[in-house]
This record gives structure tokens, sequence and C-alpha cells, in this order.
């Protein structure tokens, strides 16, 4: 009798026990994630997930902080949405969203598209997606909505997802602080700062690829200066030095300025190099104040130095 009980009381346990919920997942690089729908995969070509015959996208993306804000206030205020699909409170795993649905045709093929905004602390999580009505495996409305209220938002993406992903290794990151990716499989910032930092900060890089380059020795300095005059952030610059030199045994081109930067106007040295090679060039900025300038430059150089081409 008493082994009866037992297992009626073990049973009664099971079956109190919620299910276990799926872990949200995130694709590569990204700090937007949920459980996607039965059907649906991490997408190849985008941020998200589509079904295996493309007629289901869900896209995820960061957009800046405000915007979430924008759109509470415009919902409180009553103010009419640009697309003409009032936003409507919804509720996810990472807490307070806006959600937008709507209807339309392509061809005569019913499509539904949703949107979602999500509050985040350091940025606002966007999600957008569709559902054609001829998909393989449709997804009913009542499964979309659950997949969307299953988003969740992480606060950082880890260092070594960011890096695998860009078109080059980093083998060295001198103990910078924050890794975060600028834009996706192309560019990366390193700093001992936030992701807030401005130029006036902490010693920061930016490492990405930039255009091919002139072929021509004596083109490649000019150009190595008009894209360092493009460098954002920046006033009153002066080019201090630019030469070519090898970087890892490559073609290359160094170039130094003098500039002020930030609402204090703190002086701050930048340098850029570019690696030429292949069809497109590597391209390094990195600044620091000059007063930190001496302790800055080893710990730039050894990163570029520790870069290599995938």
């Amino acid at each position: 009798m008493k082994t009866i009980v037992r297992a009626l009381a073990i049973a009664s346990v099971i079956v109190a026990s919620p299910a276990l919920a799926a872990d949200p997942v995130f694709p590569s690089g990204s700090r937007v994630g949920l459980v996607p729908a039965e059907g649906l995969a991490v997408a190849k070509e985008f941020l998200g997930f589509q079904s295996e015959d493309q007629k289901v996208k869900v896209g995820v993306a960061e957009i800046p902080a405000e915007a979430f804000t924008t759109v509470e206030t415009a919902v409180k205020e009553g103010k009419p949405s640009p697309t003409g699909v009032k936003p409507e409170p919804f509720e996810t795993a990472a807490g307070k969203a806006f959600i937008t649905s709507d209807t339309g045709k392509d061809g005569a093929t019913t499509v539904k598209m949703y949107s979602v905004i999500i509050a985040g602390d350091k940025f606002t999580g966007y999600i957008i997606a569709q559902a054609r009505e001829d998909a393989a495996k449709p997804v009913s409305d009542e499964a979309m909505r659950k997949m969307l209220a299953s988003a969740k938002l992480r606060s950082d993406v880890p260092v070594e997802e960011q890096l695998s992903l860009m078109p080059f290794k980093i083998g060295e990151l001198s103990n910078f602080k924050t890794v975060r990716t600028l834009a996706p499989r192309s560019s990366i910032l390193l700093t001992d700062g936030s992701e807030d930092t401005t130029l006036d900060g902490a010693p920061y890089m930016v490492i990405g690829l930039t255009a091919a380059g002139p072929e021509k020795q004596d083109d490649r300095g000019r150009f190595a200066e008009q894209v360092a005059r493009t460098i954002p952030g920046i006033r009153n610059a002066r080019i201090t030095s630019s030469e070519p030199m090898r970087i890892d045994g490559t073609a290359g081109y160094e170039t130094r300025i003098d500039a002020v930067a930030g609402k204090n106007d703190t002086p701050v040295t930048v340098v850029q190099w570019l690696r030429f090679g292949g069809g497109t060039s590597l391209r390094i900025i990195a600044s620091a104040t000059r007063e930190e300038w001496p302790k800055a430059f080893p710990r730039f150089r050894a990163v570029r130095d520790g870069i290599d081409p995938r």
C-alpha cells in the first residue's frame, strides 16, 4: 500500500510540474532571440529564422534604445502610426513590447505580417515577420504570436561568437574590456570603455573592411589620406604623417592624425592602418587621448599584428 501511495505522490508531482520551456535561440551575433515555431530554422542569409521553402521568415535586429520610448509615447498620446496600423501592447519573455500585425496580398496569396519592438536597457529589440498562406508548413496567427512572445534580449554576445563572424581572424585583443560588433560580418569595435564610449573617452579600435584601394604605390598615399579624412567624430584634424609600410608581410599604409574630439575638445591622436590585398583592404582605426597615447599605441599595434585573413 505504501508503495502505491508513494507512486501516486510522485505521479502527482510530475503532472503538476509545468513543462520546461524551450530556450530561446539567438542567431549568431544577435542580442535578440526567440523560440522558433515548428518548421523554422536559423537563416543563413540574414539574422533571423525561416522555413525550408522560405515562405515564412522572421528577422531580428537592434535599433536605438529611444525607439521604444518614441512608440510608447505615441501610443499613449493617441498619435496615428505612419503605417496606419496601431501598435498594441504585447508581453514577451523579455518584458513589455508593442506589436503590429497586418494582412496583405502577393498576387492571389495572402501574407500575414508582424512587427514587434521590445524595450531594452541599451537598445530596442526589433522583430519583423511574415507568413505566407501557401507555405508548405503554414504558421497560424496563434503560433506566430506565441513565437514572438517568447522573444528575449541578451545584454552581450559572447566575444568568441562575435570574432567568429568577422571576415578576418583577430588573434590578440590586448586586454580590451569591451568587444562589440558594429556591422555583422564586416566591422568590430574594441574599447576599454562601454559600447557608448565617445572618441574623447577610453582608447578604442575599429577594425573592418573597405574598398580594395589602388594597385599603384603612388596612388595609395592619396587614397590613405582621403579615407583618413572621413574618420567620424574628430575635428580640427591634421595629418602628421602618412607613409607606406609592411603589415604582416603585406603592403600597407600608416596615417597618423592629431585632432580634438568630444564635447570638451579633448586632444586625441588617431592612427589609421590600411592593409592592401585581394578584393578588399583591411582598415584599422585606433584612437586615444594625447595623454594615454604612449601606453595605448603598443596595444593597438599588437592587435594589428595579430589579424589574419580567413
